[in-house]
């Protein structure tokens, strides 16, 4: 009687288990076992103090299944933190002067983009083609 009327919900929750079962990530874990972000770690800073840190982190795949892991970037001047709206990157950013650094965006663990970011704003604008290195 019981694997009558229970019988098909357990297939399901053990269909459905299976489904959602551990997946491969690129973050560390915890004494826990449970997954970890990685820590806010200095990228590169400006004569004049201000700091570029690597903070939020995202897991990504190549097409050849290589995987990695792409880091958001955040000023910091004066005890005051500025987050670099949607911009992933695997490779420290290059300071330019002191109001402007160069970021790569990444996408599927590869450089695509440069951005020109304003250290004072956080504002990211895509360079234009013609003028890729500083």
């Amino acid at each position: 009687m019981i694997r009558q009327k229970y019988g098909k919900v357990v297939l399901w929750s053990f269909a459905l288990l299976w489904a959602c079962g551990p997946t491969e990530r690129a973050q560390t874990k915890t004494s826990a076992g449970e997954a970890a972000e990685p820590a806010d770690s200095l990228a590169t800073s400006t004569r004049s103090g201000v700091e570029i840190w690597f903070t939020l982190s995202r897991p990504a795949r190549s097409k050849q299944g290589e995987s990695c892991v792409e880091r958001g970037l955040e000023i910091r001047r004066q005890g005051g933190r500025l987050p670099v709206p949607l911009l992933y990157t695997g490779e420290a950013p290059t300071v330019i002067d002191d109001s402007t650094m160069r970021a790569m965006l990444w996408t599927n663990c590869r450089p695509v983009t440069a951005y020109r970011v304003d250290l004072r704003t956080g504002r990211p604008v895509r360079e234009a083609e013609g003028r890729r290195r500083p």
